[in-house]
């Protein structure tokens, strides 16, 4: 990496560099960069999604069931036509 390139980097980060920390950050980002060469030679499956681990669904299915007689718990409450009533609204 030459140095124009290191002081757009530091200009962008908002960096004042010295001629001595230009040279080596120059140094530092030619080995990052050549660190990423090593994603180039990493298989290519072809199938590209969001998640690299395949999700399925774990959740089991709705079964209905009735816990509580709704009868029973209607002849406990407050109700007008079979409909349970509830506070007003004012």
């Amino acid at each position: 990496m030459d140095l124009e390139e290191v002081k757009g980097v530091a200009w962008n980060a908002r960096l004042k560099l010295t001629e001595e920390e230009m040279q080596e950050f120059a140094k530092d980002l030619e080995d990052v960069l050549s660190y990423f060469s090593v994603l180039d030679k990493a298989p290519d499956t072809g199938k590209h999604d969001f998640n690299p681990v395949p999700i399925s669904n774990v959740l089991r299915d709705d079964e209905v069931a009735r816990d509580v007689d709704a009868g029973s718990l209607r002849d406990s409450m407050d109700t007008y036509q079979d409909m349970v009533r509830g506070p007003r609204l004012t």
